[in-house]
């Protein structure tokens, strides 16, 4: 759930950074200033500020996913050729059209570079949580079992994490390769 509120937050925000000089300038630096702190560090006053419940769990994955979707969708959409841009703003072609026919596409590399590395993120962001305040999760069984010197069963849940991590990663590369197969280097695996 995180993940994906990062994503629905994150590209539109992207977007209007790209669009935006003074935006950029304005909210950037405060974006850098969030993704320098600690997950870690962070994770517990966000528990006793939101509760017990699934509200942090969610927003500590939104906040480790959601910088490289920003950061990377910001320098794919302004990665564009300028020649191309000029010709469109030359054609008379909106703002709206330049984003949804130029720009977009140019960033959708860049984008599934993004969701390829927070997803992995998301999961770290989500373990987090459960070490933090969870009832339920792998992160809680990680943290119970090394508690009780369990030291096998965590092992166990930390590489049910790696695989769970490399599947999720495949799946966003493949769901690119479905969609968008044009937008693969050459030689890149799905």
């Amino acid at each position: 759930m995180g993940y994906a509120l990062s994503i629905l937050i994150g590209i539109p925000l992207a977007i209007a950074l790209a669009s935006s000089k003074l935006l950029s300038r304005t909210l950037y630096p405060l974006l850098v200033i969030v993704q320098s702190t600690p997950i870690v560090a962070v994770a517990p006053i966000i528990v006793v500020v939101m509760g017990a419940g699934d509200l942090p769990r969610v927003f500590i994955t939104f906040l480790i996913a959601f910088f490289p979707i920003v950061v990377s969708c910001v320098t794919g959409l302004l990665a564009t050729p300028e020649e191309l841009v000029e010709l469109s703003r030359s054609l008379g072609a909106p703002r709206s059209r330049e984003y949804r026919n130029i720009r977009l596409p140019y960033a959708i590399p860049h984008l599934f570079s993004a969701l390829r590395i927070s997803i992995t993120l998301a999961v770290i962001g989500a373990v987090v949580a459960e070490f933090v305040a969870a009832e339920k999760g792998l992160g809680y069984f990680i943290n119970f079992s090394t508690s009780m010197f369990q030291v096998p069963q965590a092992f166990a849940a930390l590489m049910m994490l790696v695989v769970i991590s490399l599947v999720l990663f495949h799946l966003i590369g493949m769901l690119q390769k479905l969609l968008f197969p044009w937008s693969l280097p050459k030689g890149q695996p799905a």
